[in-house]
């Protein structure tokens, strides 16, 4: 019996883009489309299988720790982008200061998307949500390179904001304005942690 449900929710792609080398940059380069592997992206520098652990998850490893890679993509919303772009005073904010590899439209409260989530083009290539990527302070800083004193608000204007990390399920090959359905796992909060979840704002 399937477990995962498709909606009718589709996002379609306006950016696509790689950071060819971290240690340079995390700006993204943007791309006409992107190929996909079960290593990730091609040309990017957060593709592998495997991947070190970082900081994000040095409550489960030791930093360092070799784990497998569910960061081989960062996903934004074009609605997202822009409503952080209006909280921080920003004409536009391009996908490229935050490290884009995909940036839809059309799905609502992408970054707030359940883990486990999938993202299914037409053409059958597929990506699976790891979970929300929090803001921190590295698009901040390529921020405030270009827009001097802009850089501070990032964080608290990106909160529940920032897109999701993903990885890649099925192979296949995006275009600027591939279409991809969200399927979504059943949705139940788990009880014995009622007291964990966050409570909505007021």
């Amino acid at each position: 019996m399937p477990i995962l449900s498709p909606t009718e929710i589709y996002g379609h792609v306006t950016f696509l883009g790689i950071v060819p080398d971290r240690t340079a940059s995390l700006r993204s380069v943007s791309q006409p489309e992107l190929v996909l592997d079960f290593a990730g992206a091609r040309g990017e520098c957060h593709s592998g299988v495997l991947r070190k652990s970082c900081s994000r998850v040095s409550s489960q490893y030791p930093v360092g720790t070799e784990i497998r890679n569910v960061r081989q993509l960062s996903l934004l919303s074009a609605e997202e982008l822009a409503a952080i772009a209006a909280e921080m005073g920003l004409e536009q904010l391009l996908p490229e200061y935050l490290g884009a590899s995909i940036v839809l439209r059309g799905i609502p409260n992408l970054t707030l998307l359940p883990p486990n989530s999938r993202l299914i083009a037409d053409n059958g290539a597929a990506i699976t949500v790891d979970m929300e990527n929090g803001p921190c302070q590295f698009p901040a800083r390529e921020i405030e390179a270009d827009f001097p004193g802009k850089g501070a608000g990032f964080m608290p204007a990106a909160r529940n904001k920032r897109g999701v990390t993903a990885w890649v399920e099925r192979p296949g090959t995006l275009a600027l304005g591939t279409r991809l359905r969200l399927h979504v796992p059943p949705l139940r909060a788990y009880p014995a942690l009622a007291d964990h979840y966050e409570k909505p704002a007021p």
